[in-house]
């Protein structure tokens, strides 16, 4: 693989959510592994005070430079009347950063922070790409995509959604290392958890998903759990204490817990998992070989998260509930049913069986940003 002869300094715009976030940062460690010997070059991150980036920025260990940029509310707030002059500030300010740093190439992965960093590069003539986590691409990658060096892409169903003319690259999506290879008996003796039973993971989301935890409680609270399952319960931070309130006794015996740094540890655990089904959530169960019942966020953009789970459903690894239906679904029996009929190893077995000698995203797009590198020097420098 051909390298950038001089040092390269790359620009990430994303965030606002885990589900921009975390993909920025598993394809800039991958880059920051693959540039160690090209002393003085950088990688960058800008994002807002209202993300996950700024509350996670002296965890980051990159530096993060702030933009002020918001969407608009959905219902009319006083406050929508300052996004049009936010949006001009937060151009002007993303054209002075870029003016400074002279990236190599901009990076955006989603959110609102993404629009003026990576128009502000378009204008400056810096190379873009874009990673589109979704089935359904965000309506930042659809009014950039045209502009961009190249649009990877999560699901080969968002391809149908941009213009014929954009350079898509299917490449899945990247998933942090620090993910992957957790040890199974380590998990089990972290969580407090039996290795003789089977361990069903249910992901409240980092500050919770209730209609997924209300969705586990009426299942546990109403028709029980067999003796041979065990929960290991991420319930989020903001319904911990409301879950553990409403489980009651019925919670004994289970690990129930609001949020965890070791995700590795997580997915080791598990056998099979009940989630949400944003694209990030999926690579890494997909990547960590635990199939799932997917509960769609119902209210996600152009109903992207459907069309996720219905994707991740067709391909054999998960079964979808709609979220109309908890109503009259029992989650932890269709669970049993499905660890008892052998449909979980059936499912491992196909993620297996696809995964097996492809180069995983986080590569595929870090080796593809190089290349860009590489070229847009050799054309402004001579090869």
């Amino acid at each position: 693989m051909k390298y950038p002869a001089r040092t390269a300094t790359v620009v990430f715009a994303g965030g606002g959510t885990g589900g921009h976030f975390f993909p920025a940062v598993a394809i800039a460690d991958r880059l920051t592994e693959m540039l160690k010997d090209h002393a003085g070059s950088q990688v960058v991150f800008v994002g807002t005070k209202r993300g996950i980036e700024f509350r996670l920025k002296d965890t980051l260990g990159y530096p993060l430079h702030i933009v002020n940029i918001r969407g608009i509310q959905r219902s009319w707030k006083p406050a929508n009347l300052l996004v049009p002059f936010l949006i001009i500030s937060s151009l002007i300010k993303a054209k002075s950063l870029l003016k400074s740093l002279r990236p190599d190439i901009v990076i955006g992965t989603g959110g609102y922070v993404s629009w003026p960093v990576v128009t502000a590069a378009n204008s400056r003539g810096i190379a873009t790409v874009i990673q589109e986590q979704n089935s359904f691409p965000g309506v930042t990658t659809r009014k950039l995509a045209s502009k961009a060096k190249r649009v990877y892409l999560g699901f080969d169903e968002a391809r149908q959604f941009l213009s014929k003319d954009v350079a898509c690259l299917l490449t899945g999506n990247p998933v942090r290392h620090s993910v992957l290879g957790g040890h199974r008996d380590e998990a089990h003796k972290h969580f407090g958890l039996d290795p003789n039973k089977t361990t069903i993971l249910v992901l409240g989301g980092s500050q919770g998903a209730k209609q997924v935890n209300d969705a586990v409680i009426k299942s546990l609270c109403d028709g029980g759990l067999s003796d041979k399952f065990q929960l290991l319960w991420q319930t989020g931070k903001r319904d911990y204490k409301d879950v553990v309130s409403a489980t009651g006794e019925k919670s004994r015996n289970h690990t129930l817990f609001s949020f965890e740094n070791n995700m590795a540890l997580v997915y080791a655990a598990a056998d099979i998992a009940v989630a949400r089904a944003g694209a990030i959530t999926l690579a890494e169960l997909e990547a960590c070989r635990v199939p799932a019942i997917l509960i769609p966020y119902p209210q996600a953009a152009g109903d992207h998260q459907r069309k996720n789970a219905l994707a991740y459903e067709g391909k054999g690894y998960a079964r979808v509930v709609d979220p109309n239906d908890l109503g009259h679904t029992d989650v932890l029996a269709l669970i049993a049913e499905l660890c008892d009929s052998g449909w979980t190893q059936k499912a491992r077995a196909a993620m297996a069986q696809d995964m097996a000698g492809k180069k995983p995203a986080v590569d595929v797009i870090a080796e593809d940003i190089i290349k860009l590198i590489t070229l847009s020097q050799e054309a402004t420098f001579g090869s």
